[in-house]
């Protein structure tokens, strides 16, 4: 009597033939949480482009946007920045500085009431 043949179940065959479209989907990988470091790279130098023009177009320095972002990469910074100088002086642009104030210059707003800031503490009769 002769051994039969292996013959693969119909549920290895359809896996085998999708094993390779399976390799190359991203929505694989997402669905699984698997770490993809060529897309968080694209996304660190995506970020750091974008301070740099920020920082540029809000006329502040190179070396200052370095020091208030010190988790950018400094080369993509560099790059931004670069890239939104040449813009502004292809389009004869110029700075928007920040009107925002830092939160040590702020103060406590003053009474709306102008017979409150006049009023004073008037002395305890006996």
């Amino acid at each position: 009597m002769r051994p039969t043949p292996f013959l693969p179940s119909l549920h290895a065959i359809v896996l085998i033939a999708l094993l390779p479209a399976l390799g190359g989907c991203d929505m694989l990988a997402d669905l699984l949480e698997l770490p993809n470091p060529a897309r968080e790279a694209a996304a660190k130098e995506a970020e750091g482009r974008a301070i740099g023009g920020a920082c540029r177009h809000s006329g502040r320095s190179l070396e200052d946007c370095y020091t208030l972002n010190t988790a950018a990469d400094k080369a993509a910074v560099f790059a931004g920045w670069r890239d939104m100088n040449d813009y502004m002086m292809e389009h004869k642009l110029d700075i928007v500085p920040s009107k925002l104030v830092p939160s040590e210059a702020r103060t406590a707003p003053a009474p709306t009431n102008s017979t409150a800031a006049n009023d004073t503490p008037k002395p305890a009769t006996r």
